[in-house]
């Protein structure tokens, strides 16, 4: 029951990625520029977790587990943010799209690497056949809307702030596991944000103060909030409390289904179309996250007693 609720959790989270995809481009960069928008996320959604932690059990993080934490700071919140925005600045969004792609295969290395997580071979194959399935919904949506790949010197710097995000997302998936093992999601979270807030204050409070509340139509203010409440606050929530109770390699690889949630919100308003290739890429993406999430059971043979 409890890998059920983390599984709801992980697509609850996804679900809200992938709505984010149409909501937040309208409030960037025309009302609030990239660097004050993370600002305002962060602030927000440390805000709202420093709150949460008032009505769950109160914990303090112990001194031999700072350096951690800081460390999930940085590298899942302020790097995290930062990169993805400056690099989507500076490349095509399909581009973008499809380097993300990478952030499953790079945790399961950086699992084996950092806490000696072993790759099995059902792991590989479930990576592979769910980043297939994103693939396809990725590159053929971008053939439908006549997008391109580009490749070549003007992308390559924002390609590589793109690969760096996910780097460094895929680094916290794997840092911040074993403190869910002595602290509740709540704590952890707060804690991750306050120093993740920590890191963002230098480079997005200049941007952040410069703008102007009182241009904001009704509309761009409700998106501003679903940012901030939805895509920071209640997915972050929900990807932590999914790590406590599956690996980082299986919460990592429900990024591939971002794209499918994105083709569902088109298809449901009506500007996208199901064909026969998203059936396929979306049955491909679910196979993948199964053989990734469900461990196999090992079959133990009992020694017979000696007669």
């Amino acid at each position: 029951m409890e890998k059920l609720k983390a599984h709801l959790a992980l697509l609850g989270a996804n679900l809200i990625y992938g709505i984010n995809y149409t909501v937040a481009k309208d409030v960037m960069p025309e009302y609030i520029a990239p660097f004050g928008f993370i600002f305002l996320r962060v602030s927000g959604a440390l805000i709202l977790f420093w709150s949460l932690s008032f009505f769950t059990k109160w914990e303090t993080i112990q001194r031999v587990d700072l350096p951690r934490v800081i460390a999930a700071g940085l590298f899942g919140v302020a790097m995290n943010q930062m990169l993805f925005f400056q690099g989507l600045n500076l490349t095509q969004p399909i581009n973008a799209s499809i380097i993300m792609t990478t952030n499953p295969i790079l945790v399961l290395v950086i699992s084996a690497i950092l806490i000696k997580e072993r790759i099995s071979s059902r792991k590989i194959i479930g990576i592979a056949i769910g980043l297939v399935g994103a693939v396809l919904l990725i590159v053929f949506k971008a053939n439908a809307s006549t997008a391109e790949i580009a490749v070549g010197t003007d992308t390559a710097l924002g390609d590589f702030l793109v690969f760096l995000n996910a780097t460094s997302y895929g680094i916290y998936l794997v840092i911040v596991k074993p403190l869910m093992k002595k602290y509740q999601p709540a704590t952890v979270i707060k804690y991750v944000f306050t120093f993740g807030f920590c890191f963002v204050i230098p480079f997005g409070w200049g941007e952040f103060s410069q703008v102007e509340w009182s241009t904001f139509p009704m509309h761009i203010g409700l998106k501003a909030a679903f940012v901030v409440i939805g895509t920071t606050f209640f997915a972050y929530l929900f990807n932590i409390y999914a790590l406590k109770r599956v690996s980082s390699t299986a919460v990592s690889i429900y990024i591939y289904s971002q794209p499918l949630f994105a083709t569902l919100v088109a298809l449901w308003f009506g500007s996208d179309r199901l064909t026969a290739i998203k059936v396929v890429a979306t049955i491909l993406i679910f196979i993948g996250v199964y053989l990734v999430s469900v461990k196999r059971k090992s079959t133990k043979v009992e020694a017979l007693p000696n007669e």
